[in-house]
C-alpha cells in the first residue's frame, strides 16, 4: 500500500502548479523549454520555494557511479522534480523518463509539464510513486 504525500510536498505542489499556470498565462504556447524552465524556476523562487536548475542526478550501474547520467530540469525542495516540455505531442518516453527520475532519485512525487498547450491545466501530469 502506497503512502500518502505529506502536508509540505501537497502544499509544495499547490504552489508549482499556480507558478506554472501563472508562467503560461504571462507567455503562452509557443516558446523553447529553456525558456519556460527560467521563468518557472523565476517564478518559485519569488513565492519563497527552494528550487535548482538542471539538477545533475548521477546514475548507479554494476556498482559504478556515473557522474554524466541525468538531469532534472527542477528540482523544488529537494522533494519534488518538475519535468519540462514545451512539444505538440506528449509521447509515451517522457511519463517514463519521469517515473525514472524520481525513482533514481528516491523522490516520490514529481510533474510532468508541456507548455505548449492551449491551457495549462491540461498540459500538467501529477505523478506519485
Amino acid at each position: 500500500m502506497q503512502r500518502s504525500l505529506s502536508p509540505q510536498e501537497e502544499h509544495i505542489a499547490t504552489i508549482i502548479v499556480d507558478a506554472a499556470i501563472t508562467v503560461h498565462k504571462a507567455l503562452g504556447p509557443g516558446l523553447l523549454e529553456s525558456i519556460y524552465e527560467a521563468c518557472l524556476y523565476h517564478e518559485l523562487t519569488k513565492r519563497k520555494l527552494r528550487c535548482q536548475r538542471q539538477v545533475a542526478l548521477p546514475i548507479m550501474y554494476d556498482g559504478i557511479v556515473f557522474e554524466e547520467g541525468l538531469r532534472l530540469d527542477l528540482l523544488v525542495e529537494d522533494l519534488i522534480i518538475c519535468e519540462l516540455k514545451a512539444t505538440d505531442q506528449m509521447h509515451p518516453v517522457y511519463m517514463a523518463q519521469i517515473m525514472s527520475h524520481l525513482k533514481l532519485a528516491h523522490k516520490r512525487l514529481g510533474f510532468l509539464m508541456n507548455f505548449n498547450v492551449p491551457l495549462m491545466k491540461n498540459g500538467i501530469r501529477r505523478v506519485v510513486i
